[in-house]
C-alpha cells in the first residue's frame, strides 16, 4: 500500500513507517513543516521515501495530522486523521476540527484523547502507541533524574517546567529534547540523536513525567521499555500506562519529591519498579500490536473507498 504521510511527529512516525507498506513523505527545498522529508535523528527504513508533493500521485490512502493538510491530499484518496494531542481551550467542550464529517475517520492515540474531544459524530477509533524497542537498558548508575520533553521553555506549565526546581533540589536534573536551551538550574541536552539520548537517559536513576496536560508521551513508554522506574503526575493517560508497581504517580508534588528521594536511596526498589515498567510497556505498547492495528484500519478504509 502507498501511504501519503507528512513528517510531523518524529517519534510516532518512526514506529508507523516500520510496517510493510511504502511511505511517501513530502519534502521541499526548505525542509520546513510542510516538507521535512525523512527524519535525520531517527532511524527510518528505506520504504519511507521523500518526494516533492507534486510527484506523489499514486497514494492509496493519506494519513493527515493537521487540518491544513486536507487541501493537499489528492482528490479521491481516502483520509485517516491521526489526533496526537489532548484538546486545548474549553475542555471538556473542545470540538475537534474534524468533528461532524462523514468522509474520514479520526484515529486517536489514547482513549483519554477520544473521551475528552467532542468528535461531533465523526467516526473514531483508538490505536494506542507502539514503539521500536530501545536498545539501551536501564542501569541507574548515576544519581540523577531524567526528563524528556519538547519545548519546555515555551510550553512551561503544560510540560511541568515550573516543577523542575522541586526535583533539581533532590538530585541533578537532566532535560533532553527539542527547545530545551535556556532552562535554568538543570542540564539541558538539546535534540540529541534518539539512540544517544536513550543511552544517556538509561543511566539516570529515575524518569520524571511532569506533563500536566498532554497526550501520552512516547518518551515515557521508551523509558519504561528500557526498565526505568517512573515518577510522574497522575494526569491524562499516564494513570493507565503506569500501574502502581511500575512507578509512583500522584497529583501531590510533595509525594513525588519524596519518591525521588526514596528511589535515589533504594536501589532495589528502583530496580523492582523498573523491571515491572519494562514488562508492562512491552506487553501493552509493543510494535507488532501497533502495526497490526494500523494494518486493519488501513485495509478497512481503503476497501470502503473502492
Amino acid at each position: 500500500m502507498n501511504i501519503l504521510l507528512w513528517h510531523v511527529h518524529g517519534s510516532w512516525t518512526t514506529s508507523f513507517v516500520q510496517g510493510k507498506h511504502r511511505y511517501l513523505i513530502p519534502v521541499n527545498d526548505a525542509r520546513d513543516e510542510w516538507g521535512r522529508g525523512r527524519a535525520r535523528t531517527f532511524d527510518w527504513p528505506a520504504s519511507a521515501e521523500e518526494l516533492p508533493l507534486d510527484r506523489i500521485v499514486d497514494a492509496d490512502v493519506a494519513i493527515v495530522q493537521r487540518p491544513e493538510e486536507l487541501d493537499l491530499v489528492p482528490r479521491g484518496v481516502p483520509v485517516i486523521y491521526v489526533e496526537h494531542n489532548t484538546p486545548k481551550g474549553d475542555v471538556p467542550d473542545s470540538r475537534h476540527p474534524m468533528a461532524g464529517r462523514d468522509d474520514l475517520v479520526i484515529a486517536h492515540v489514547t482513549d483519554f484523547n477520544e473521551l475528552m474531544w467532542d468528535n461531533g459524530g465523526t467516526r473514531t477509533t483508538v490505536i494506542e502507541h507502539g514503539i521500536v524497542e530501545p536498545r539501551a537498558r536501564w542501569t541507574g548508575e548515576l544519581s540523577r533524574l531524567a526528563v524528556v520533553t519538547n519545548e519546555p521553555v515555551r510550553r512551561q506549565r503544560v510540560t511541568g517546567t515550573d516543577l523542575f526546581p522541586r526535583f533539581a533540589g533532590v538530585a541533578p536534573l537532566d532535560v533532553f529534547g527539542m527547545g530545551v536551551r535556556g532552562l535554568d538550574g538543570v542540564t539541558a541536552h538539546d535534540d540529541p540523536p534518539q539512540h544517544e539520548m536513550h543511552t544517556q537517559v538509561a543511566r539516570r536513576r529515575a524518569y520524571l513525567h511532569l506533563c500536566r496536560w498532554t497526550s501520552l508521551g512516547l518518551s515515557l513508554i521508551e523509558a519504561m521499555q528500557m526498565g526505568m522506574p517512573v515518577i510522574g503526575l497522575a494526569t491524562t493517560e499516564a494513570v493507565v500506562a503506569v500501574p502502581p508497581d511500575a512507578g509512583v504517580l500522584d497529583t501531590r508534588v510533595s509525594t513525588l519529591v519524596e519518591a525521588a528521594h526514596w528511589l535515589l536511596e533504594d536501589d532495589a526498589a528502583a530496580r523492582s519498579l523498573g523491571a515491572r515498567a519494562r514488562q508492562v510497556a512491552l506487553a501493552r505498547y509493543g510494535l507488532d500490536r501497533f502495526l497490526a492495528d494500523w494494518d486493519r484500519l488501513l485495509e478497512e478504509e481503503t476497501c470502503a473507498s473502492r
